[in-house]
C-alpha cells in the first residue's frame, strides 16, 4: 500500500487529502503523471498553446490529450482480456493473429513464412476473429 496526496493528482482538491492505495493503482497514477509531464512537455516546445488551425494534424501530435488513470486501467484490462483469449486459440490461429495484427506483418508475408498460401492465411484469420467473437460474447 501508498500513500498519496489527491491534491497532487486532481487539480480541482484544494486541500492536502492523503488516502493509502494499491500498489497497482499507484503504478498507474504514476504512469499518469508521467504521461501528462510529457503532454505539458509537448505544448511548450511546439508553443501550441492556441489552435493551429492548419488541419494538416500537427495540433493533435502536439496536443495529445492524457489518458485519466481510469482509462489507462480499462486499457490494461482489456489488453490482458484480449491476450488470455488469444491464448485460448489454437496455435496456428494465436501465431496468424499476433503476426497480423501486433506485428503488423501483411498476409503474403505471414504465407510466404509459413510457406501456405495467403487464402490459408486469409481463412485461419478470419477463424480465428470469429473463435475470439464467441469467446468475448461468452464471457460477457
Amino acid at each position: 500500500m501508498k500513500k498519496i496526496n489527491l491534491k497532487d493528482y486532481y487539480s480541482h482538491i484544494t486541500v492536502d487529502t492523503y488516502i493509502d492505495i494499491p500498489d497497482e493503482v499507484f503504478s498507474i497514477f504514476e504512469e499518469y503523471l508521467k504521461v501528462e509531464q510529457a503532454y505539458q512537455s509537448r505544448i511548450r516546445y511546439h508553443k501550441a498553446y492556441y489552435s493551429l488551425d492548419r488541419g494538416d494534424g500537427i495540433e493533435h501530435s502536439a496536443l495529445f490529450v492524457s489518458l485519466s488513470p481510469d482509462e489507462i486501467y480499462e486499457r490494461k484490462l482489456t489488453n490482458e482480456q484480449l491476450h488470455a483469449a488469444i491464448a485460448t486459440l489454437p496455435d496456428k490461429q494465436a501465431k496468424r493473429i499476433y503476426a497480423h495484427y501486433f506485428l503488423g506483418m501483411s498476409k503474403t508475408a505471414i504465407a510466404k513464412a509459413e510457406g501456405v498460401s495467403e487464402t490459408a492465411i486469409r481463412i485461419g484469420i478470419e477463424k480465428a476473429l470469429m473463435n475470439l467473437e464467441k469467446i468475448f460474447k461468452n464471457s460477457f
